[in-house]
């Protein structure tokens, strides 16, 4: 595993498109206050923005909210990170680390820590085979792009405990349910020092029955650097009973061997965020 330098502790600062929505607000409360008249012009302009705004969260792999990882950081080493969501689950975790050791992969696993901790000995089974575990929210609530600082703030602190406190590793990854968010996160995640991970490539294997597309889907044009999305928890079933990720797994990695693309982790491929807490 590469280690990392410890980073410096560092300010927040403003992605260019909040700077030049916090402008707009700026200039069209400075318009109606001069003239009065303007003020449909002014809240027409304010609507559109807001509507850019929540767009942007609609847009899993966008970086106009802020800092967002879709690659990973040195393609020409000819890695590729594997990462599974959701989990753990039970029925599928175990399932999921035999074919990971069975091909001699490291992968990530991206935790809902309340599954976390229902599932306690299974976590920490992910890190005993080598495997790392980051954050993913601690309920994955539906609803958590349409969440203020506050809530954001509670709901992935308690993940960073839990998952720490269960797995003996710190996440300095973040992947929001369904990777929807909005301007609030990024400001949230600066403090606790976590990187934001969405992915290069998804195989939408929670709502695909058929594995032949989840794997197209996943094999098409892959190349180094890329962030793969699986899914160990809400995993879809095959018509023959199986989870589609298990199907999949297989004729994936063989995928990337026959590319000469080896698997890594974000832990070892990321460094850490610079943190705004002391």
């Amino acid at each position: 595993m590469a280690l990392h330098p410890a980073v410096p502790v560092r300010r927040w600062s403003a992605p260019p498109a909040l700077t030049a929505s916090i402008g707009l607000h700026a200039l069209a409360a400075g318009a109606v206050a001069i003239a009065p008249e303007s003020w449909p012009w002014a809240l027409g302009g304010i609507a559109l923005n807001h509507v850019g705004l929540t767009a942007a969260g609609l847009w899993p792999r966008s970086r106009l909210l802020g800092p967002n990882i879709t690659r990973l950081p040195a393609p020409q080493r000819r890695e590729f990170a594997l990462t599974f969501d959701d989990g753990p689950d039970p029925g599928v975790t175990p399932r999921v680390l035999d074919l990971l050791d069975g091909h001699g992969v490291q992968a990530t696993f991206f935790c809902i820590a309340q599954r976390a901790q229902a599932q306690p000995a299974l976590l920490r089974e992910i890190v005993a085979r080598g495997h790392d575990v980051q954050n993913h929210s601690h309920t994955h609530r539906h609803t958590f792009s349409l969440s203020g600082p506050a809530a954001l703030r509670r709901e992935i602190q308690r993940a960073q405990e839990v998952l720490t406190e269960l797995s003996g590793q710190r996440p300095h990854c973040f992947r929001a349910p369904a990777g929807l968010r909005n301007p609030f996160l990024d400001p949230v995640l600066h403090r606790l020092g976590l990187h934001l991970v969405s992915w290069t490539r998804r195989g939408f294997d929670t709502v695909t029955t058929e594995p032949q597309r989840v794997l197209a889907r996943l094999t098409r044009d892959m190349a180094a650097g890329d962030i793969v999305l699986l899914h160990d928890g809400h995993a879809c079933r095959a018509p023959n009973g199986q989870p589609v990720v298990v199907e999949v797994l297989p004729a994936l990695l063989e995928h990337c061997a026959a590319l000469g693309l080896q698997a890594t982790t974000l832990r070892a491929a990321v460094p850490p965020r610079s943190s705004g807490m002391k």
